[in-house]
């Protein structure tokens, strides 16, 4: 059986899915059989495996680390929120419905048993698990029949190391707050401290290092410094949502929805050189961009709400009625229409008018669609018509199914028909549809032309670019951590 080390952090965003990235990566390297797990994940960025199950892409990018395809395995249970007290619950990558937090706490000691399977199922073919906390092992109210910090450490017998992240400050109290409040057996697992993202000189750190093992009897096993790699982020809390990526020829505003997911499909675009790509939340900041994209989301009748409550769709509207382009993914897609209706309440429930700019309307149905899929663009119009015959890959995830009246995007290679088109405007179901360099380059290539420049985005090939960016990071955490100690850990 495979030898267990779990990595929990004192809050959201201190780093816990990149170290165990690092992790995967480092003991890949060092010969050795990993795979990552999270029992438990709550994303709106998630994955569809080649077995058509849904999974976090957080353990996607870890198994890549590892060098082992993503199985729902990784992320037995993932929850996506559809409102501020509920969500969609997702149980060995197929949705059992959506519930309400209190009933979601009542039912999670049913779901240890599928926990410990896919757990178990990992473990006979490995030599390593690293496995992913979530939020903090100290949230007092929620430590009672925890599955997925503390409560899975026990299960498996997991040493833990405990990750902070320093950059905003109060990294002690926060690594001695969160050892204070745990049970003295959940104290025993912590078998080492570690601060993450740290800018500076550390050895005016390291005074401040012995304090915080003396106070709490944990030795630091590293200070990871902050680094500035290009890796796919997991949650809301991505710092590129705050920044303007890039400064090139080709301004994208992606429109910024209360529930959007799968904002990693945007970052091949933001990678290329003659992109500038910015995430707009006001019309006020959209600007005269070359490009919008309206994203997916998992409510797309309440966040096409809020696109008109705020005068984003006016804004949108206005764009495309002066030549401006535009593209809808999944939700945004399915706003591109007459009509959302959600009669059942799958999402947020309810009708509404879409923004009319395809001839088609979408009805929420039980049946999930969980599929990967490939394709060739047949009906790019406008600004997009260097589109055709371009290839594509990527998956679909939707409740909505649509009956699309406008010409058809593109083509699948199973012989359905995906998205619409129209003038500057197109949709599609697909989600990672400019993962493919030579798709992403063409895109960009044709906003170029459209102002008259020259054409000159080249095809990247991003999973080589990624395979890069996952040995610097491995590189780095390996300088910087207390690997000798890690070692001892996972061989005991």
């Amino acid at each position: 059986m495979a030898r267990p080390i779990m990595i929990q952090g004192t809050t959201s965003n201190a780093g816990k899915s990149v170290l165990c990235a690092a992790l995967c990566r480092i003991f890949r390297q060092d010969g050795l059989r990993v795979a990552p797990f999270k029992s438990q994940n709550m994303a709106l960025n998630s994955f569809i495996t080649d077995e058509g199950l849904e999974m976090g892409r957080a353990q996607v990018l870890q198994a890549q680390a590892a060098g082992i395809a993503p199985s729902v395995r990784m992320n037995p249970i993932l929850l996506k929120p559809t409102t501020d007290v509920g969500s969609q619950v997702i149980v060995n990558g197929v949705s059992r419905g959506n519930f309400p937090a209190k009933e979601y706490f009542r039912m999670k000691q049913s779901l240890i048993p599928d926990i410990l399977t896919a757990y178990q199922s990992l473990s006979e073919k490995n030599d390593i698990i690293v496995i992913e906390g979530a939020g903090s092992p100290a949230e007092i109210n929620l430590k009672q029949n925890d599955i997925v910090n503390m409560g899975l450490a026990g299960l498996v017998d997991a040493p833990v190391l405990l990750v902070a992240d320093i950059d905003p400050g109060g990294v002690f109290a926060s690594l001695y707050g969160t050892v204070a409040l745990l049970e003295p057996s959940e104290r025993a697992r912590i078998k080492g401290l570690v601060i993450n993202k740290f800018r500076g000189d550390v050895t005016i750190l390291e005074p401040g290092l012995k304090m915080l093992e003396d106070l709490t009897g944990i030795p630091v096993v590293g200070v990871i410094p902050y680094m500035e790699l290009d890796l796919d982020d997991e949650d809301s809390l991505a710092q590129r949502f705050q920044k303007h990526s890039g400064c090139g020829d080709v301004d994208i505003g992606v429109i910024r929805l209360p529930r959007l997911s799968n904002f990693t499909d945007f970052n091949p675009l933001e990678r290329l050189p003659e992109v500038s790509l910015r995430y707009v939340r006001s019309a006020a900041e959209l600007g005269a961009p070359d490009l919008i994209v309206l994203p997916g989301t998992k409510s797309t009748v309440a966040d096409l709400r809020w696109l008109k409550r705020t005068g984003m769709a006016d804004a949108v509207l206005r764009h495309v009625r002066s030549s401006g382009a535009l593209i809808g993914i999944c939700g945004g897609y399915q706003m591109l229409g007459k009509t959302v209706s959600d009669p059942g309440g799958m999402e947020s429930g309810g009708t509404e008018a879409g923004l009319g700019l395809l001839d088609m309307e979408t009805q929420f149905r039980n049946e999930k669609t969980r599929t990967r899929v490939q394709g060739t663009v047949v009906g790019g119009e406008g600004i997009f018509a260097g589109l055709n015959g371009q290839r594509f890959r990527g998956y679909e995830i939707h409740m909505g199914q649509t009956r699309q009246h406008s010409p058809t995007f593109s083509a699948l290679d199973t012989g359905a028909d995906d998205g619409g088109a129209a003038g500057n405007v197109w949709g599609t179901y697909v989600h990672g549809i400019f993962d493919r360099g030579e798709f992403a380059a063409s895109l960009v290539n044709c906003l170029l032309a459209a102002k008259g420049m020259p054409q000159s985005a080249k095809s990247v090939d991003w999973s080589a670019y990624q395979e890069r960016q996952l040995d610097q990071l491995a590189a780095r955490v390996r300088r910087s951590l207390d690997m000798n100690l890690i070692n001892d850990l996972v061989r005991k």
